[in-house]
């Protein structure tokens, strides 16, 4: 397979998995004091959101790459 096909079939399977989930959540640790061998810290939940229109751009542009890239010039 050419770069071209593995391109376009990343690009699709990243706007199914974008479409399916929404976003991801990750978790921020910040240390807020440390106080001899007491240390204080907190956890922050972070969400990030997916646009529904990036998903269903990565999937056309995948497509489109994928049919354009099976052509012979």
């Amino acid at each position: 397979m050419d770069l071209i096909k593995i391109v376009a079939i990343l690009l699709i399977a990243g706007g199914i998995l974008g479409l399916a989930r929404g976003g991801y959540t990750y978790s921020t640790k910040t240390h807020e004091a440390q106080i001899g061998s007491l240390d204080l810290s907190v956890n922050e939940n972070r969400t990030v959101n997916i646009p529904i229109w990036a998903s269903i751009g990565a999937i056309v542009l995948g497509g489109g790459l994928l049919l354009m890239g099976g052509r012979k010039q």
